[in-house]
């Protein structure tokens, strides 16, 4: 179903939880290149400068919390799980949860195309708010914003829950830098039927990057997988 445009950017402050003393910096953080290519009489500014702040507060507060939150975690470890949090998948989750394709404004063509949904589109918008927000106040106060959007997450993705999920970081990760595929085999299946352990290798090429094991084969490379991560963060 197609996302129908909204105005009411008091709904969008609303939502994350932040009133803008500056509203200019909200509208342009919500404005795609393409509105403002149409409407270059009467908009000045897209949000591609504060996508790339935002990215950078974001990056920030992911890394601060990581580093206190847990003094045992590696730097391979948080540099892992850093990756995950502000990966794009997360952020357009995160943008979809709060409608904000309702909220940009697009230029004609990218919003017939289906720009509202566009997971380019809503997670880069989602950093340009960020950025706004640290603009329009102080880190603290983006930090907190930040925070309670991201709410569970952090803790899920420390904590090694169903929230961070390896094995498609992983393959977005061998295939940006190695152009392949992870391969996953299963080598080792011990115990009785109702309680096998699983042990999983993972390979990139035709090297061994990790090794897991779990009580299915899910888990098993699904920790084949982090290991792996963690190898190609320490690199």
């Amino acid at each position: 179903m197609p996302v129908s445009f909204s105005r009411n950017t008091a709904e969008l402050e609303e939502l994350i939880g932040y009133r803008f003393r500056d509203e200019g910096l909200l509208a342009e953080a919500i404005t795609h290149t393409s509105f403002q290519y149409e409407n270059s009489g009467t908009q000045s500014a897209h949000n591609e400068r504060l996508e790339f702040l935002g990215d950078s507060v974001l990056g920030l507060v992911i890394a601060e919390t990581l580093f206190t939150r847990n003094r045992r975690l590696s730097e391979a470890g948080m540099s892992r799980i850093k990756s995950y949090l502000v990966n794009k998948s997360v952020l357009y989750d995160m943008a979809t949860g709060l409608s904000l394709g309702k909220f940009i404004r697009l230029g004609r063509g990218e919003d017939t195309t289906g720009g509202r949904q566009k997971r380019s589109i809503l997670s880069d918008a989602l950093e340009a708010i960020f950025g706004a927000v640290f603009l329009d106040s102080d880190y603290e106060t983006a930090r907190e914003v930040i925070l309670k959007l991201y709410a569970h997450r952090i803790s899920d993705a420390m904590d090694n829950k169903r929230g961070y999920d390896f094995k498609s970081e992983l393959q977005e990760r061998s295939q940006a830098l190695f152009g392949t595929l992870p391969d996953y085999r299963i080598v080792k299946q011990e115990g009785e039927e109702h309680r096998k352990i699983f042990t999983a290798e993972v390979y990139v090429g035709e090297k061994r990057l990790g090794i897991g094991s779990g009580k299915s084969k899910k888990e098993a490379q699904m920790q084949a997988a982090g290991e792996a991560l963690d190898e190609i963060s320490s690199g």
